[in-house]
This record gives structure tokens, C-alpha cells and sequence, in this order.
């Protein structure tokens, strides 16, 4: 029997084959879910605009108490889950309409918040699954690599995977058994960073700067870098330009972190 999250997420969808179209994957694995896989919820979230609350509350339903978190450090996790929601799957259209009323000051960072609102204004959801699969997904491969390994190496699977692998295990951080990506994909590795930044993951600062480091500054910049000038980017040419500045912001927070 399915749970009432993944109901809603099939319902805001049109249906089990338009959700998995949308997701990228095969309606028979849709069909057998009882509930949104941990591993898919962002996709999910991205794809039908259920919030991940309500998708999956038994995993995101208790966030710690506001007031125990740090402000700079609630901010930089939901920078870090935007990028992860943007990197997963093409945004919906209830997606779209929320971007579109963000709001940015006259910091490099809000005005990049400014353009990626104006871009999502002036977007169609059913352009930009297309334009997703042509920067990401492609007929045999995209015009952008989402994986460390691609990047650091210019091979998949490769050294960055397997360390990665090693510094989440050592962390406690399990890789669900029906995961088929790659836990080096950037949407990821933003995901990781986000539960950091607000505690729903445990690590020292001293481990949260050496996993951005090793994981994320090592090659993430490069990735938004390209992603501005990708030759299929429109709406994701802003993407890209949000999360490069977001990086050089990190890469030096983390310089001065104690």
C-alpha cells in the first residue's frame, strides 16, 4: 500500500508514468515503491513540488529547533539544498513559481539569487526537463558530467568515487542498496553538505571542511564554471553562476573556520 507522500507526489505528477518519466527512471520501479526511496526524494521534490517534508517525514519531518541552529549555517544549508534540488532532476513548474519570488540584495550572492528568479519567470517546466536531459542526460551522455570522478580524473568511477566512499563510511553515512548513481554525482555530494550545515548530519567543522575540500572545492567550481557556458544552458546558465559564486564563498569561509 502506498504512503500518502508518494499518493500526492504520483497525483501532482499526472500519474505513475509521468512521474518516473520525469525522474528518469522506469515506470515498473515506480509501480513497486511503497514510499519515496530516501535516494529519490529530492528528484521528487524537484520534479512535483512536494516538499520533502511531506514526501518523506519520517526522514525530514523532525529538523532540529531553529534556534539551534546558527542562522549563516540554516542559510547555507538551504543554499546547499536549492543547488541539490537544481542538480537532481529538472525543476517543476511549483518550483518555478516559488524561484521566481526569490528575492536578492545588492550583494554578489543576492544578485545572483535576483537572476536565477527572473530566469524562473520567465521558464516552462516542460522546456526545461529538456533542457536537462541535454545538458545532463543526453543520448549516450549530456553535454555536463554531474561526477567528481569525471571531473578530477575525465574517467567515471574512478579514485574520487571509491576515497568518497571511504570518508562516508567512516563518517556513518550508508549508501542505500538500491541507489544506482554514484554517490560522487554533485547533487549528492550538495545534499551531504546541506545536512552539515544545519546538524542533521554529524561532523566536527574540522570534518565538514576537510569533506568540502577533498569533495566539493576540488571540482565543483569547474562543474557551475562550464555550466555557465554551456551551449544547451539557458535557465541553467544562472544555476551555474549561483553555485560557482556559492563555492568561492564556501571555499573561503572554510579557509578561516576554526
Amino acid at each position: 500500500m502506498r504512503d500518502e507522500g508518494l499518493d500526492r507526489a504520483i497525483d501532482a505528477a499526472g500519474g505513475v508514468a509521468h512521474l518516473a518519466r520525469k525522474i528518469g527512471i522506469s515506470q515498473p520501479s515506480v509501480s513497486n515503491w511503497n514510499k519515496v526511496p530516501a535516494q529519490r526524494v529530492i528528484a521528487v521534490e524537484a520534479a512535483t513540488g512536494i516538499p520533502r517534508t511531506e514526501l518523506r517525514p519520517d526522514l525530514y519531518g523532525m529538523p532540529r529547533p531553529p534556534e539551534a541552529v546558527d542562522p549563516v549555517d540554516a542559510a547555507r544549508a538551504q543554499e546547499y539544498a536549492l543547488l541539490a534540488t537544481l542538480l537532481s532532476a529538472a525543476p517543476s513548474q511549483a518550483l518555478l513559481d516559488r524561484l521566481a519570488a526569490l528575492s536578492g540584495d545588492e550583494t554578489p550572492l543576492g544578485r545572483a539569487h535576483a537572476a536565477l528568479a527572473e530566469a524562473a519567470s520567465r521558464s516552462v517546466a516542460a522546456r526545461l526537463e529538456r533542457e536537462y536531459f541535454d545538458l545532463f542526460v543526453g543520448l549516450g551522455r549530456g553535454e555536463l558530467l554531474l561526477y567528481a570522478s569525471y571531473y578530477l580524473t575525465g574517467f567515471l568511477h574512478e579514485r574520487p568515487l571509491s576515497r568518497l566512499r571511504e570518508d562516508l563510511a567512516a563518517a556513518g553515512i550508508e549508501r542505500v542498496a538500491s541507489n544506482s548513481e554514484p554517490e560522487d554525482h554533485a547533487a549528492i555530494l550538495c545534499e551531504i553538505m546541506s545536512g552539515f550545515a544545519d546538524g542533521r548530519l554529524d561532523a566536527t567543522l574540522q570534518a565538514q571542511r576537510a569533506f568540502f575540500e577533498t569533495h566539493v572545492a576540488s571540482w565543483m567550481g569547474r562543474l557551475f564554471a562550464d555550466m555557465e557556458s554551456a551551449e544547451n544552458a539557458r535557465f541553467y546558465r544562472t544555476v551555474g553562476a549561483l553555485g560557482r559564486l556559492f563555492i568561492d564563498i564556501e571555499t573561503e569561509a572554510f579557509k578561516f573556520a576554526n
